[in-house]
């Protein structure tokens, strides 16, 4: 398994994802960084079935050349699984120009335009991981912001072969995904036990038979009896899926369950 990680830094998510990958496997880090981009210039990598990023897209200015550079170099099947900061609109000039908030919130893009940039560049939909809200605890950055909101999300990303669809289909995880053997969690609201039968969408059925994991579960098309899938034009399951990050946090957060960080470690972040 060849890996590729946007934004190594010290080389602490390298190191960890060298744990992920076999004797065969190789992981790549890049930075924007002088002393790492002299080092990334002498690396001859061609393509890769992971690309991972850390909070690291959101301090680029043209998100989209990011999206279609990893488009790129992932292998039909790939995923490009990445944790970075959304806001819950467009950011005012004077926010996006501002060289502290910068660091945190003035790059971040707005949740919606990630699924435009994905369709058009060719990715899956993007599937949610975690959600975590990003605080704002200084009165300054307050008054900037106003009522703009900002979390902290971590998504996967397939390339898919052209002209893949996908129907409603019943899924059973096998237990083979090693540290994995009794559960295993592909999106946010698919926790599967081993050896129980869940429902999902067209979508997400597309993309799990094209990963990494796509002999870790067998499949079974749903029964007429249990979906009419004309009728319910292939969203079927009685599981919702949220595409608005910031009601999914309102949604888990009634049910008093609490939100680990998404990015850079596992303590909640503010600004």
């Amino acid at each position: 398994m060849k890996v590729l990680d946007l934004g190594n830094g010290s080389g602490r998510d390298c190191f960890a994802l060298s744990k992920l990958v076999d004797s065969n496997g190789h992981v790549t880090g890049i930075d924007m960084t002088d002393d790492s981009a002299s080092t990334s210039k002498r690396v001859d990598f061609v393509v890769c079935i992971i690309f991972s990023s850390n909070c690291v897209i959101n301090l680029s200015p043209d998100k989209r050349a990011v999206l279609k550079e990893a488009f790129s170099v992932l292998k039909e099947g790939g995923e490009f699984y990445f944790s970075d900061i959304y806001a819950d609109r467009e950011l005012e000039d004077s926010v996006r120009k501002d060289e502290v908030l910068w660091d945190c919130i003035s790059g971040a893009l707005y949740w919606k335009e990630l699924f435009t940039l994905a369709a058009e560049i060719g990715f899956s939909r993007p599937f949610l991981v975690t959600a975590t809200p990003v605080p704002i605890d200084r009165e300054d950055f307050k008054k900037m912001l106003g009522d703009a909101r900002s979390v902290s999300v971590t998504y996967r990303l397939f390339k898919l072969p052209p002209g893949t669809k996908g129907e409603p289909t019943q899924v059973k995880y096998n237990g083979q995904i090693s540290g994995y053997e009794k559960e295993f969690t592909f999106i946010n609201m698919y926790l599967r036990f081993k050896d129980d039968v869940v429902t999902v969408t067209g979508p997400v059925a597309a993309s799990l038979k094209c990963s990494r994991f796509s002999d870790k579960s067998d499949y079974q098309p749903v029964p007429k009896k249990t979906c009419d899938t004309s009728a319910c034009n292939g969203s079927c399951p009685d599981k919702v899926e949220f595409e608005d990050r910031f009601e999914y946090l309102e949604k888990f957060k009634q049910t008093g369950q609490k939100v680990e960080s998404s990015c850079s470690g596992g303590s909640q972040q503010s600004c």
